[in-house]
């Protein structure tokens, strides 16, 4: 039973640490962070939410996330002119007129000829200019995600800048899962507090000789 007790209060300190990280993240971010792609600061942004403008999506550089042809996800660059050799920002997007466009491109037309022809009558659309909205890596499960991304880019022949930044499209802080978890915390605390302050059955007290 003590055993389990503290494995409960573990578990609540746990919950507690999840809590007020995204807590903490909510007050860092109460808007997304309107700002320019040419603006953007050297090392880490100064928001985990933003809304970079100035930029257009590279299509032509954009890697299949799921490596089938059944694709939701793509990792895009966003870059400030189409003829960019290293970008620093990626974005992960599931827009899916984006992965309708590219999987036409890439796994629905035969030959090269068709390719080229398709791309002429769509190069607008493959330098997608656009706002992006999303979120940076902002805790531990986020950053190991992101060494994911830098070993994809690796494998496609890639190198990384040492500044990259990788967005998730559409990505927004969670504004009730950090009082939930710091509630069902707190809950459990004063559990674990009311076990310990519970009075033991006395014990019988013994008969005369």
């Amino acid at each position: 039973m003590k055993r389990f007790r503290f494995t409960f209060l573990a578990v609540c300190m746990l919950l507690t640490w999840l809590g007020s990280s995204d807590l903490l993240l909510q007050l860092r971010n109460p808007q997304p962070l309107a700002i320019e792609l040419s603006q953007l600061p050297e090392g880490p942004p100064p928001q985990e939410w933003m809304r970079i403008t100035g930029g257009q999506l590279d299509l032509l550089q954009a890697i299949n996330m799921s490596g089938t042809i059944e694709i939701d996800a793509f990792l895009v660059p966003l870059v400030g002119d189409a003829a960019s050799d290293s970008p620093r920002v990626w974005v992960e997007t599931r827009d899916p007129a984006v992965a309708n466009l590219l999987t036409t491109y890439y796994f629905k037309l035969d030959s090269d000829q068709q390719r080229e022809d398709y791309l002429a009558a769509h190069r607008a659309a493959f330098h997608l200019a656009r706002a992006v909205t999303g979120m940076t890596a902002d805790n531990l499960v986020a950053s190991a995600n992101q060494s994911k991304l830098l070993d994809l880019l690796s494998k496609f022949g890639i190198q990384p800048r040492e500044d990259i930044l990788f967005l998730s499209e559409g990505k927004s802080p969670n504004r009730w899962r950090g009082p939930l978890f710091l509630g069902i915390a707190l809950l459990g605390i004063f559990k674990f507090i009311w076990w310990h302050k519970k009075p033991t059955s006395a014990k019988p007290n013994q008969m005369g000789k």
